[in-house]
């Protein structure tokens, strides 16, 4: 009984925010784009973006620990992938434009608001895109935004670290831009509910994080990698690695945090 009155109440708090959700990114967003400069107008868009984001984890009751240093503008982010839940948990802490799948969009309300928030959507097969794809993330990268990728290209359970996409990082060589590994790690009763792998589908998937009482997390910002002198390749592997290395053993994070310090 006290498990279905606590889902109800999450549940209707998650149908209020994405109500808000619409309003703002249906009514608000555009309203700034008419009546603010760019500038303002972008500004405005990314605290309401980080805003909503932080009141769905509240109301998931996310418990996050973060460590390591926030970058600064004009970074690309690159994360290895358990759940759509990822991006609630970065998205947070800081403002940025999200390359996703396509295959969000036909995702109920999430797929509008991801479309207005300014996700940078990838189609699968299609390397015609590629191009496209690549001038959009140079472009947020030279206007000192942020973007947040996941280069596995696919979610796992979250006890390994797949292979990169290097092809994502060829942006930021072209903008020179530094990069940020980030290691997600769910913990306690959430490491088996979180991943979101194989057939799941986000309503079933939500309403059973609803359920949790807390899903636990730990991320982990690592030591930027500067691009200078490295390909894309070396820059995918040596992301990977630093990734990798801390979701196997959790004491990296405090040997990477001191040689960067």
């Amino acid at each position: 009984m006290k498990l279905k009155i606590r889902l109800l109440y999450k549940f209707t708090q998650i149908v209020l925010l994405f109500c808000y959700g619409i309003i703002i990114a249906g009514i608000v967003f555009p309203l700034l784009n008419v009546l603010c400069s760019l500038n303002v107008a972008k500004k405005s868009r990314d605290v309401l973006k980080v805003h909503w984001l932080r009141r769905f984890s509240r109301i998931l009751n996310l418990s996050i620990t973060q460590s390591g240093a926030l970058p600064e503008q004009g970074t690309l982010l690159v994360s290895n992938h358990i759940s759509w839940l990822d991006i609630v948990v970065i998205g947070q802490f800081l403002p940025a434009y999200f390359v996703a799948k396509s295959d969000i969009l036909s995702w109920p309300i999430i797929g509008f608001l991801s479309r207005q928030a300014g996700t940078i959507f990838i189609r699968r097969g299609d390397k015609k895109q590629i191009k496209i794809i690549s001038e959009t993330i140079i472009w947020a990268l030279k206007q000192q935004g942020n973007v947040i990728a996941f280069p596995e290209g696919t979610t796992t359970h979250g006890d390994e670290v797949l292979g990169f996409h290097a092809s994502l990082f060829q942006p930021a060589l072209l903008a020179k831009a530094n990069i940020q590994p980030i290691a997600i790690e769910y913990l306690g009763g959430s490491k088996q509910q979180a991943p979101f792998v194989g057939d799941d589908e986000f309503i079933p998937h939500l309403l059973r994080m609803l359920s949790l009482e807390k899903i636990e997390v730990e991320v982990s910002f690592l030591p930027l990698i500067k691009p200078v002198g490295k390909d894309r390749q070396r820059l995918s592997a040596e992301a990977r690695e630093m990734i990798s290395d801390v979701i196997s053993k959790p004491d990296v994070i405090t040997a990477l945090q001191s040689v960067q310090a």
